[in-house]
Parts: C-alpha cells; structure tokens; sequence
C-alpha cells in the first residue's frame, strides 16, 4: 500500500513539475532588427523540427513584440525568425523559464545578430533614453512622446539644433510603457516619424 501511495506522489509531483514549466517557458518576442520578421518558429530543442509559423497570417514589425506561449512544457528551445526580403536568425538552447523575453537585433544587433535575453525580473519599464543624431544631416526640431500619449508635446530640442553625430538625453515617465513614438524635423523641413519603439532596453537610440 505504501508503494503505491508513493508512487501516486510521484507521479502527481511529475504532472506538478511539467505544469509548472509549461507555465515558466512563455516569453515575448521582440523585434529590434531594423526589419519586419515574416515568419518565427520555436520548437523543444530536443526535436528537429521547427514546427508551424507563430505568426500564422501575422508578420512582427520592426520595434514590435509578441507574446509567445509554446505548445510544450521545455525550459530549453529553439527559435528561427526569417525577414521580409530574405535571411533569417537563429537562437539556439534558450533557456525560456529564465527569461521574461529574448530580443533579436537590438544593441549591437542587426538582422544576424543572435537574440539578447534579459533577465526573468526585469527593473521597472524606463522608457528614458539618449536620442542620437545618426544621419549627416542636422536635425531642428525633436518631438519624444509615449505612444499612449495623445500629441507629440514641446519640441525637446527647443532653441538649439542637432548636429550629426550629437546626442540628446531623452526622459519619460516610467512604469507606463516602453513603446515611444518619434518625430524629427530636418533643417530644410522634411518631417519623419516612427512609431512604438521599444525603448525600455535601449541606453541609445540612433536615429537613421
């Protein structure tokens, strides 16, 4: 009788365990490659196969994310995005119950470049960065706002102007949201935007 109760336990303990990893192995997915990813995979790296598209009809624009909840219970996967124009990246043997997301591109990062995880308690969402002039072209006018705000606001560049190459402290509120929208007005008065830029993870953006 005792076998048996112990083996129950086990067993229950088992169904425990594979419930709670399926639980810890969800992430999101995030695309700072400077592309549109088309397609995604992750699979168990203990399989072969990719597996189905986790985008399914949807494609991942460049400074958005997804929220990944695979079909197994494994810490340890296996993802493949490919990009709209061609190529692909890969992350392999990621420890998915340590993280709370994986990036690909980002710092450093372009297209190729592997996927950077950040750590499974992440500090509280900063939006706040520094602004970088990355054309050859000066810059006049700057407008930074959260992408739940409702207007660009002042222009934070004021009086002054933005060489090429010149940096600009950018502050926003905390605890909100990390996506920020961005506008920029160039000398001869050709305006440019971008929208919801994840910047929680970003020391410096670079503006091309």
């Amino acid at each position: 009788m005792r076998r048996h109760v112990l083996a129950l336990f086990a067993l229950l303990a088992g169904l425990v365990a594979a419930g709670s990893a399926q639980a810890q192995n969800r992430f999101w997915l995030v695309n700072e490659t400077g592309r549109t990813i088309e397609r995604a995979y992750v699979s168990s790296s203990r399989v072969s196969n990719w597996g189905p598209d986790i985008l399914g009809t949807s494609v991942l624009p460049y400074g958005e994310r997804v929220w990944v909840v695979p079909s197994f219970g494994d810490c340890v996967l296996d993802l493949r995005v490919t990009f709209q124009g061609g190529g692909e990246s890969t992350r392999m043997q990621v420890n998915a119950c340590r993280i709370s997301q994986i990036v690909f591109g980002g710092r450093g990062g372009g297209a190729g470049a592997g996927a950077q995880v950040a750590p499974s308690q992440p500090a509280a969402m900063n939006p706040s960065f520094n602004f970088v002039n990355g054309t050859n072209t000066t810059i006049r006018e700057l407008y930074v706002s959260l992408a739940t705000d409702g207007g660009w606001g002042q222009d934070r560049l004021g009086t002054q102007v933005m060489r090429p190459g010149q940096r600009v402290p950018v502050s926003l509120p905390a605890g909100v949201t990390c996506a920020v929208d961005m506008r920029v007005v160039y000398m001869d008065g050709r305006a440019f935007e971008r929208r919801r830029q994840q910047t929680c993870n970003l020391n410096s953006f670079v503006w091309r």
